[in-house]
């Protein structure tokens, strides 16, 4: 969201379930050309990259800012959730300045060890924990979501528009809240038709509910549901409607029915928590970022993509949508958190 030398330690040889990212020695940045020592930075991923383009994404950010900031930064992939405190653990033994991890798998990990070490700094990507020692950075991803949907109200023929999405928990309500209501400012006649996998990781649920809301007359469904969105792409793709991913540009996958992707920046969340470190910025507490930290957007409305523009879509909604952008940031138009309501 999305190179400098380590020397492995025994420590990380030892650990269980990781391994470490290398990278080049030496780093030129803000450390390197003041004669400092180097910041040690470890992020600590609750999986293998490759799996999802989410951690990738971050890996990817923090190794930019790494290379810009003349930083020390190691990679630790978790092979499974269970390996994720022993992770942290590794780091703090390791004594890396920062540590940082993400999303609610690290939640109880990072509470326990940040608990225990309070004289150490650490960072969230994607939840918030408490703490006086640490960091959580947050995505308004409502925002998107009403975008997302303010394209979809632009672009149905049926006026009939859905979602698949993973589970009915309050979390969720960012996306699917966020949709149905920019969905309703550009198109008060469409229908908004929603369905929940009951998980995370279950494509065949998810294409079956896409092939659901597909036989009521929805044009656009949007997956909303990690690993499932999978399934609502095979729905389409032999169905015919018209689809967008999540987190990373997915129309790369099939152009002719993935049209759109609603983004979130971890990338620009890793690369800004590193920043921070380095520049003596960072502070415990949240730290949110939306459209207008381009935290989080939509392909063609905040960011290009490599796919051409479908016409489905058209030029035209992406320049209504756009405009819509610009108020959400100017704040003229306001787009209120769900959860905050």
């Amino acid at each position: 969201m999305k190179k400098l030398l380590l020397t492995i330690t025994t420590f990380a040889l030892l650990a269980a379930g990781c391994q470490s990212d290398k990278a080049p020695a030496s780093g030129e940045g803000t450390a390197g050309q003041t004669g400092e020592a180097k910041k040690r930075i470890a992020l600590i991923l609750p999986e293998k990259i490759g799996v999802n383009p989410f951690f990738q994404q971050m890996d990817e950010g923090a190794k930019k800012a790494a290379q810009e900031f003349g930083v020390e930064l190691k990679t630790i992939e978790s092979t499974d959730h269970s390996a994720i405190e022993e992770n942290l653990r590794v780091a703090v033994a390791e004594n890396y300045d920062l540590v940082i991890t993400s999303s609610f798998e690290s939640e109880d990990a990072l509470k326990k060890v940040a608990t225990e070490n309070p004289d150490r700094q650490f960072a969230i990507i994607d939840t918030v924990i408490d703490l006086p020692n640490v960091r959580s950075v947050v995505f308004r991803e409502h925002e998107a979501a009403y975008l997302l949907g303010a394209a979809a109200g632009l672009a149905t023929k049926t006026n009939k528009v859905g979602m698949v999405a993973a589970m009915d928990i309050p979390l969720l309500k960012k996306w699917t809240v966020g949709f149905q209501e920019g969905l309703k400012a550009t198109n008060p006649k469409a229908e908004f038709l929603v369905n929940y996998v009951g998980g995370f990781t279950d494509p065949a649920k998810a294409k079956e509910l896409a092939l659901l809301q597909a036989s009521k007359g929805a044009d656009f469904i949007a997956g909303a549901a990690a690993v499932g969105d999978l399934g609502v792409f095979e729905a389409a793709k032999e169905k015919g409607f018209y689809t967008a991913g999540q987190d990373v540009d997915r129309t790369t996958l099939d152009p002719e029915h993935i049209v759109l992707s609603q983004l979130k920046g971890t990338d620009t969340a890793a690369y800004e928590t590193v920043k921070a470190f380095v520049e003596g910025t960072f502070k415990p507490g949240v730290v949110t970022y939306g459209l207008k930290e381009d935290g989080v957007g939509v392909t063609y409305i905040t960011r290009e993509s490599k796919t051409p523009l479908h016409p489905f879509i058209g030029q035209a909604v992406v320049d209504k949508v756009k405009a819509i952008k610009d108020e959400i940031i100017a704040g003229t138009r306001q787009v209120p958190d769900p959860l905050k309501q």
